[in-house]
Order: structure tokens, then C-alpha cells, then sequence
């Protein structure tokens, strides 16, 4: 049993690690490859500009997490074609356990994901003529019979395969998959095809004649696959994920938590109304929830308040609830003994009981959460836990809501191991637990679309000035609206949430699903109908990125499962638009991104230049702009005895973009990232990645091990708070009001690993 997971950058502490295993892999089954191409494997898949190709990581993980098999997958979308650039199995794998074909088949879904019409590589030949070696040629003919099962043939009858010098042996075919559906294409496609992997992958290697010679090769019905010669069976389509039924994980235990009194809406009928509505959709595929470990919970809840909840409702009498009545907000370091009174300590209403059964019910939610959250990590576009009770408003240290654990903050956390994670609440109540819990954390964004807090619950959190603190600042959005909402308008604020979760470019969506802003609900005021939340699903399903959805409210059992069936048809909808890059962004197109050439070496007319950039971010004062432009000047006049060093990326239409940095004083090892600008036009396209990955290295073969980087912690900074911590820095210090009051200063830190302990790349 393998799981495939998709790798498509290396800020994460979980992708850093499968990329060091996959790393070795490579470098035990391929002990000719340069190995300065295996180190650049994460500046690969963090820049696609090296190359102009779009790459991804993929790796096979057993049961223990290890990767058994790992492969990189390129895509042009300018050419629109697919390209796999090395796939290879762990040597210590047991032979035939799958683990290849397991990947070939997830990578052939991807790269139809992608929209590519065809997937093109490399293979060593089986003709005597090409491969005289008998044992060589017979495990080429191996590879070659395995990617036949799957239709993928060698491009007969062009020059691919001609040695670029006389006398070597074993030059490869190309390959090409028509994925089930693609034929190949027309003479002049497939030139620029050839021509766009032979000058990409090999600048240095083919030289332009040799390259004019195979590109002169194909010509117009002078090529066609080669017959099939180990099994003649017409190509497998791949699966799409966006065809896929969506993972349902259902809390099967959620009925043991009933309280009977009256008017206790979070009942357990809600999860059959809308079960049986959403079977009738055939959207979805069942899957059992498995037991997690306590740890992703206490990654996220206080462990007084997780053992509490354990044994009050362990200890709690049989058909009792004990409600909060007593909360010593003034004395929270001493907590009262009396368990009838201990409960308003934790709680933070009067209407959310301690029963003996709310503990087993709210860790079987949690199990249901986390298992939505690694179908999605398992290349799942979107995965529903239904669950109650539901989390959304259990902070870090109390509960209250109905809610006793943050389903959708634990999955979320659990995710953000993976890559950045947004978090989406619509339900009509604030979710002052996620914002509560992630309210320090730049890698988390949480946006809530509620009731105002004047009149909805919880009301003393959910405003819009409640923006994030230290290195979260300006990572919480509150969209606070009125008493009486249109759809409409609604739907408005929706766009203005997703458009917030855009601009942070997650690599995941947590949904926080409340249908409780349908009209008519006991706990609501608003007005969306069945339709509504067609609509509303279709939007974030549009989004494309890999969501877990949790449930939350939504109390009017008459309309509830209606309204669920049109949210996930809508939702379906949505994800059948073609799938977006890792990141959530659509994939970009290498071909306009800023051919930018880097300089180090500072010139006269440089300190005007760098001057005007600065200037021209409109983020700077007059003060720092002046500052920006001496610290040139200093470097001109005192060369490295100024302490200042200079990258200048070069555009075609002028300075497109600089980083300058130095030692730290009496530091043997630390540097300080002074400055990193680009010019507005060409920002949010790589090239800032390029310049402080140019800077890291810079410092590294200076014999730097760390680097500092100072910010504002003021909402205004937020993106480059994301800039930073998406890179691997993380916040070392911070100083309240240190540029002025209510705007401090955050100190980001990263250490530098030397060269060759972290990376790597295919051929």
C-alpha cells in the first residue's frame, strides 16, 4: 500500500524531508548524474523559470511514511505537454512491490490534470544496433515493456535516438503517452516539442547543430509510434481527480453525543438529513475514519484543557449535562476544584455541557477531520468530513459553541506540515477558534465571513480590526456582515475572501461548512436558498485548491440536506474547471516571466537606479529610500570594506529587481538581508524567490550560516511576512513598537544548510 503524494516546493518541513529521501534515491540508482543537478531539485520546484518548465516532485510513501520510489514531472504550458524527467525506485524496495507503477499511473494523472496532450521521456534503447550490451539492452527492453502496458511507446523514424557523438551507444528514445486520448501531433508541434526539451534539459550538452540535425529529422508523415512489441493493448486513460467521487468521512459515532433538553438544536438528526440528500447526488465515496494520534490535537489545544474534557466527561453521571455556570475571568491562574464550577473555567458559555459522551463524539470528529485532510494529501481535489459535534468556535484553551476540539484548525495544522494553508469560514457564526489559534502564525490565513459581532454569537471576537498578531499580522480576516444580508451580497463577500486567499497562494483550503446563513435557521438571519449554496460552492470549488471540508452549523433539519446536495453539486462543478499549479495560483507561463540576468558588481549609474526602484514600490519612506541608495554608494566607494554586498537582476526593460546584504558585526557566521526590492511590474513572479535564493547562496560560499531579516509586524507588511516565512525563515525576535507606536519589528532567521545537505534534481 503506497501513498503518492505531490511535492511542489520545499518550504515545508514534511516536503524538505521526502525530498532529502528522494534525493538519495536518485543518487543510489543513478551514480553518473551530476550532482550539483540533484542538489538544485528544490530551487527546481520553487523556480520554474530555471528551465521554463512547471516541475513537481512525486513520491511513493509506505506505511511508515518512507519514499519508496520518487519521480519529477515537467509541463510547458505554453507548448502544453508533459514531460517526465527521471522516475526511480529505492534499491532497498522489494522488487515488484508496485511502487513504480503506482507512481507512472498518479504521474499520467497529473500531467492530465494539467490539460497536457501527451506525456513525453526519455528510454534507453532495445535494438542490438543502439544497445549492443546484452544485459544492458535487456533492461532497457524491461523499462520499455513496462511503460508499454500502459501504451507508451517509442517516436519512430526521426533522429531522437542518434548519439551526439560517433561511437556512443545507449542514446534514448523519446517516449510519448498519449494518455488514452492524444494522438501525436503535427510535424511543426511536435518540432518545437523536441526542440523545448532538447535546449531546456540540455543547454550545455547538445550542441545547436546537433539539435537542428533531429529537429530537421521530423518531418510531415515521416514518424509514427513504433508497433507495439512487448503488449498490444490499446492506452488507459489516467483518472482525473476532478472526476473522482469526493472522499466522505463520516463520523459514525457522532449520535452517542445527544443532549435532550429542549432547545439544544446541535442535534444528532442533522447528519442523516444530510446524508441522505447527498447520497442521492453520487458524488461521493464513503471511506471509514481511522484513529490519529493525540499529538495533532495538543499541536493545537492546551493539554489541561484536552485532559479536562477527557476525564470530566469520563466522570460525568450517565444522561447528565453539566452546563458552565460560574467563569473566573478574574483569577484564570487558579483554576477552581469544585468539577461544578471547573467547567465555566474552560468554557465560555452556558449552553455547551460537560456529557459523558461529548469527549468520545468530539475525538471521533477530530479522527474524521484528519482523515479528509490525508485524502487530500493524497491527491483528493476536495474531501467532506461530516461530523458533529462540530469545533469552529474551540479556542486554544476553552471550548463553547456546542463545539469542544477545533476539527478544522487541527486538520488545517496538520496540513500546514505540507505547505501554506488557508482556512475559509462561512458559517454564520465567527470562528474565533481557528482565528485564536493561528492568530500568531503567518503560515496559516484564516478569513471568516459571519454575523457581526453586535448581535451574533460568539460576540465578543469578530471584528474587523482583529487582524493577527507578532508574525500573523494581517494573516486574519474578518468579513463582518449586517443583520439582514442578501444573497447578493453575501455572495460579494465571498468573492472579496477568496480574492484575500488568492493573494496568500495556500497549498491548501480548510472549509469551514456551516449552513446555518440558509434562511430560516433558528440560528441565523440571513437568506441563502438551495440555490444559494449552489452558487456559493461552485466559487470555492472554482478556487482549485485541494480543500477539506468540515462541517459545522446548520440547524434547519427541514432544508439542511438540500442545501448540502446543491453546495457540493455546485462544489462539483466548480473542481471540473481545469486544476490549478501547486500554490492555488493558475500555472504560470515561464515564457513571460522576467528574463532577468544577475550581476553582482555595482556601477556608477547603479545608487540613481536602485534609488528609483525603491521608489517606486511606494513601500518606503523618504528616509529609507535615501538610505537604500547611500548603502550603494558606500559599497562603490569602499568595495567589500563597506560590509555591503549587491545582486542586481538585470530585465529587459532595466533594473528589474536587488538584493543587498552583509556580515553581522562580530558575527563569524551571521548576515543580514538588508534589502530586497522588484520593480512593481514584475512582482509575484518569481524573481524576488530567485534574488534571495541567489543572496542565501552567496552568503553560504562565504562561510555564512545563518541570515536575519528585519520587517514591520504592521498589517501592511503581511505579504512580505509570507515572503519570508515561505522561504524557510521563521520569526527569531520581535520588538513591539519599535518603528512607532502599535508598528514593531519582526526578525526572521533562517539557517543555511551547506551545499548538497538539502535538494536535488533529475537529469
Amino acid at each position: 500500500m503506497f501513498r503518492i503524494r505531490k511535492i511542489a516546493d520545499a518550504h515545508a518541513p514534511a516536503n524538505r524531508a521526502a525530498i532529502a529521501e528522494a534525493q538519495a534515491i536518485l543518487r543510489a540508482q543513478f551514480p553518473g548524474m551530476d550532482p550539483a543537478d540533484i542538489d538544485a531539485l528544490p530551487d527546481r520546484l520553487d523556480n520554474p523559470f530555471a528551465q521554463r518548465f512547471v516541475a513537481d516532485l512525486f513520491v511513493a510513501q509506505d506505511a511508515r511514511a518512507r519514499v519508496r520510489a520518487a519521480a519529477v514531472l515537467l509541463h510547458d504550458p505554453e507548448l502544453n505537454f508533459a514531460f517526465l524527467d527521471v522516475i526511480a525506485a529505492d534499491p532497498g524496495a522489494r522488487a515488484g512491490s508496485g511502487a513504480g507503477g503506482a507512481l507512472y499511473e498518479r504521474l499520467r494523472q497529473a500531467a492530465a490534470e494539467r490539460g497536457a496532450e501527451g506525456l513525453y521521456f526519455e528510454c534507453l534503447p532495445d535494438d542490438p544496433d543502439l544497445s549492443p550490451d546484452p544485459e544492458t539492452r535487456r533492461q532497457n527492453a524491461d523499462r520499455l515493456r513496462f511503460y508499454e502496458r500502459f501504451g507508451a511507446r517509442p517516436i519512430a523514424g526521426t533522429a531522437y535516438e542518434t548519439p551526439i557523438k560517433p561511437g556512443e551507444t545507449d542514446a534514448p528514445y523519446l517516449v510519448f503517452d498519449g494518455l488514452g486520448g492524444h494522438a501525436l501531433p503535427g510535424a511543426e508541434r511536435l518540432r518545437a516539442i523536441v526542440a523545448a526539451i532538447l535546449e531546456r534539459k540540455y543547454p550545455t550538452l547538445c550542441p545547436p547543430d546537433y539539435v537542428a540535425s533531429v529537429l530537421g529529422s521530423i518531418a510531415p508523415g515521416g514518424y509514427d509510434l513504433r508497433p507495439a512489441r512487448y503488449r498490444n493493448r490499446a492506452a488507459p486513460a489516467p483518472r482525473t481527480d476532478r472526476r473522482a467521487p469526493i472522499p466522505l468521512i463520516v463520523n459514525d459515532r457522532h449520535d452517542i453525543h445527544h443532549v435532550r433538553e429542549r432547545g439544544y438544536v446541535e442535534s444528532p438528526v442533522r447528519i442523516p438529513a444530510i446524508l441522505a440528500e447527498l447520497d442521492k447526488s453520487g458524488l461521493f465515496e464513503r471511506r471509514p475514519a481511522r484513529r490519529f494520534p493525540d499529538r495533532w490535537i495538543r499541536e493545537v489545544h492546551d493539554a489541561r484543557l484536552i485532559d479536562y474534557l477527557r476525564r470530566a466527561c469520563a466522570e460525568a453521571p450517565e444522561k447528565t449535562a453539566l452546563y458552565p455556570y460560574v467563569f473566573p475571568i478574574r483569577n484564570a491562574a487558579r483554576p477552581p476544584k469544585e468539577r461544578s464550577v471547573l467547567a465555566g473555567y474552560w468554557c465560555i458559555d452556558t449552553f455547551t455541557p460537560i456529557h459523558r459522551n461529548a469527549w468520545p463524539a468530539a475525538r471521533g470528529a477530530v479522527d474524521c477531520a484528519l482523515g479528509a485532510a490525508e485524502a487530500v494529501l493524497d491527491g483528493a481535489p476536495a474531501a467532506y468530513a461530516l461530523v458533529r459535534p462540530p469545533g469552529h468556535h474551540a479556542e486554544h484553551r476553552s471550548f463553547g459553541g456546542f463545539c469542544y476540539l477545533c476539527n478544522g484548525a487541527i486538520a488545517a495544522n496538520f496540513l500546514s506540515h505540507h505547505g501554506r494553508v488557508a482556512i475559509l469560514d462561512i458559517d454564520y457564526h465567527h470562528g474565533n477558534g481557528q482565528q485564536d489559534i493561528f492568530y500568531d502564525r503567518a503560515d496559516v490565513l484564516t478569513v471568516s465571513i459571519h454575523g457581526d459581532p453586535s448581535f451574533a454569537y460568539p460576540y465578543f471576537t469578530g471584528f474587523k480590526d482583529e487582524t493577527g498578531r507578532g508574525a500573523g499580522a494581517g494573516f486574519n480576516l474578518n468579513l463582518a456582515l449586517p443583520e439582514q444580508v442578501s444573497p447578493e451580497t453575501y455572495r460579494a463577500a465571498l468573492d472579496r475572501a477568496l480574492a484575500r486567499i488568492e493573494a496568500f497562494a495556500p497549498a491548501f483550503l480548510v472549509l469551514s461548512l456551516g449552513f446555518d446563513t440558509a434562511r430560516g435557521d433558528p440560528t441565523g438571519t440571513w437568506s441563502n436558498g438551495a440555490e444559494d449554496f449552489r452558487r456559493i460552492g461552485a466559487r470555492i470549488g472554482a478556487a482549485g485548491y485541494p480543500t477539506v471540508i468540515v462541517q459545522e452549523g446548520g440547524y434547519r433539519v427541514r432544508t439542511l440536506g438540500t442545501n448540502a446536495r446543491r453546495f457540493f453539486e455546485g462544489l462539483a462543478e466548480g473542481l471540473a474547471a481545469p486544476r490549478r499549479a501547486a500554490g492555488g495560483r493558475a500555472p504560470r507561463r515561464p515564457a513571460k516571466a522576467p528574463g532577468a540576468a544577475f550581476r553582482a558588481t555595482l556601477r556608477a549609474e547603479d545608487p540613481a537606479r536602485i534609488r528609483a526602484l525603491v521608489a517606486a514600490t511606494g513601500r518606503f519612506s523618504a528616509e529609507e529610500i535615501g538610505i537604500a541608495e547611500d548603502l550603494a554608494l558606500e559599497r562603490i566607494a569602499k568595495g567589500a570594506a563597506s560590509g555591503y554586498e549587491f545582486l542586481l537582476a538585470e530585465g529587459a526593460g532595466g533594473l528589474a529587481g536587488y538584493a543587498c546584504f552583509g556580515p553581522i558585526p562580530g558575527s563569524e557566521i551571521g548576515w543580514d538581508l538588508y534589502w530586497i526590492a522588484v520593480a512593481p511590474g514584475l512582482q509575484g513572479q518569481g524573481l524576488g524567490a530567485r534574488l534571495i535564493a541567489a543572496a542565501e547562496d552567496a552568503i553560504r560560499a562565504a562561510g555564512g550560516r545563518f541570515v536575519h531579516a528585519d520587517t514591520s509586524t504592521s498589517a501592511g507588511y503581511a505579504a512580505t511576512r509570507a515572503f519570508y516565512a515561505a522561504r524557510g525563515y521563521r520569526v527569531a525576535a520581535e520588538f513591539p513598537d519599535f518603528y512607532r507606536a502599535g508598528d514593531g519589528k519582526a526578525v526572521f532567521e533562517k539557517v543555511l544548510a551547506p551545499r548538497g545537505d538539502a535538494g536535488g534534481t533529475a537529469p
